[in-house]
């Protein structure tokens, strides 16, 4: 079950008093324990309501009030959201609570959440069911961080000094097959290839690009590719000029289009797809 844990507040927090170093050394200890349990989901402390707004419903109104608020008592300074067995297991894991507050007595509430279950009544065909599993789906994919994967067969090192020499690129990390602290299984391996690169991380502009040798030069990979959005057209045309040398090839040559003042796609030497383009007004 999923509870939130609130620490109520106390005149001391509703007047802005920090915390002493020793009470957050013991709330970093407490919550390492939490998260070692693997019971905590998130967990902040909440400024005084001085720096905070209410909104009251009344009909088709709505009533702007500015803190401070005099409740204190039914205000929170910070809580915890933690998945736990029982309202058992909550009571246990916050008696080893921290005092929350230095010199003041203080209050830790504990409320369980709504399942979704909970409101099969008004839900009998179970639409409300889908469209909040399907909202959990999309804010869960909200935080999924999709990045490009390059496999250069064997020729990393030679890619990335040329994105250096050209793109100003920036290799952040790097680690080869013969450095790994378990050695690959045999056979998977290509023969010559220990010494090649197992995974790298290459920096491009604002965008970081995943890459590896990967364990043979057999396999190759097409039908993507990166796309650049260079601010000024000298820019542009080095790039693109660099992108197709030493056995690059242009795709479609740098010109005007609707989209763009300036786009191009080439291929460069390693078999990499890129589009050039100088930013542009989206099409209505």
């Amino acid at each position: 079950m999923k509870v939130m844990v609130m620490v109520k507040a106390t005149p001391g927090s509703e007047a802005g008093k920090m915390p002493t170093e020793a009470l957050m050394t013991a709330m970093m200890n407490f919550n390492e324990e939490l998260v070692k349990a693997g019971i905590m989901d998130s967990g902040d402390g909440l400024k005084p309501s001085s720096q905070g707004l209410r909104v009251r419903f009344s009909g088709d109104k709505r009533i702007v009030t500015t803190g401070p608020f005099t409740e204190t008592n039914e205000l929170i300074a910070g809580y915890w959201i933690w998945n736990v067995k029982s309202m058992e297991e909550a009571l246990e894991w916050v008696k080893k609570c921290p005092k929350p507050m230095d010199d003041e007595d203080s209050d830790i509430e504990i409320r369980s959440f709504y399942e979704i279950d909970d409101f099969a009544v008004a839900d009998p065909d179970g639409k409300v069911r889908e469209q909040e599993a399907a909202l959990r789906d999309k804010m869960a994919m909200q935080k999924v961080d999709v990045k490009n994967y390059l496999f250069f067969s064997g020729r990393c090192d030679e890619a990335f000094a040329f994105y250096q020499q050209h793109l100003r690129a920036e290799v952040t990390f790097l680690i080869r097959f013969n450095e790994t602290p378990e050695p690959m299984p045999e056979g998977v391996l290509q023969p010559g290839f220990e010494n090649k690169v197992m995974h790298a991380e290459l920096r491009i502009g604002n965008t970081n690009i995943m890459a590896s040798d990967g364990c043979n030069d057999v396999e190759k990979f097409s039908g993507f590719r990166l796309t650049l959005t260079v601010p000024g057209e000298e820019e542009a045309r080095r790039i693109f000029a660099a992108l197709a040398s030493n056995g690059g090839k242009v795709d479609m040559p740098l010109e005007k289009t609707f989209w763009s003042p300036l786009y191009g796609q080439v291929t460069d030497q390693f078999g990499v797809g890129w589009m050039v383009m100088l930013p542009g007004d989206k099409p209505e």
